[in-house]
């Protein structure tokens, strides 16, 4: 079979009481545990932040969680401190299937760039990996859910469909932030990107 599952960033941190909670997070777990037997091949991301990451608020004089600034790389939302390597926040939600993985990507772990992506950081043009694991698999076709709709999930499903795999995203199994329209602007985006959204 050609297909797979990515399982985007269903980590504590992203869920109800984490540091960037997204609401109903923790809702989608039982559902992709149920769906990751449909798959061939099941991968997971986690966001993988070093202490003092560059996209942290914190390390701004004078800035807020969720206000942008210009990186070198382009525009970056500042977030609170969250996914911290080693932390409980960056580990999966305890109810996740994780033993179902064959593969999990770290991404993030650049302390001067963030990523959103599974398979590139924000430059876009620094890959993770991912696209050669999947293409010596010969899968073609993903289907992805997780958190969050608008960010995660959105980049990687759009820089998939550009690198030409056949995409749809889940949204039944995702949650988005809705940072000013952001999740509105991000379905959009996906479906211009040739993304199936079920």
């Amino acid at each position: 079979m050609s297909d797979a599952l990515i399982v985007i960033d269903v980590q504590n941190d992203f869920c109800p009481g984490g540091a960037l909670a997204v609401a109903g997070g923790n809702d989608i777990v039982p559902g992709l545990n149920a769906l990751m037997a449909e798959f061939s091949a099941v991968i997971l991301t986690q966001d993988w932040h070093p202490a003092k990451h560059s996209s942290f608020a914190s390390q701004h004089a004078g800035k807020a969680p969720l206000e942008m600034i210009d990186m070198p790389y382009g525009p970056q939302v500042l977030w609170p401190d969250h996914c911290v390597q080693g932390s409980d926040g960056a580990a999966f939600h305890p109810a996740l299937d994780t033993a179902r993985a064959d593969l999990i990507i770290r991404k993030g772990y650049n302390p001067a760039i963030d990523s959103y992506s599974a398979f590139f950081e924000n430059d876009h043009t620094t890959p993770t990996g991912l696209e050669g694991y999947l293409r010596n698999r010969g899968i073609d076709s993903l289907t992805m859910a997780g958190l969050a709709t608008d960010f995660c999930v959105n980049f990687s499903a759009v820089d998939a469909a550009k690198l030409g795999f056949k995409v749809r995203v889940r949204q039944d199994l995702s949650r988005g932030i809705d940072l000013d329209g952001s999740l509105a602007a991000a379905l959009d985006g996906m479906a211009a990107s040739g993304v199936s959204l079920d």
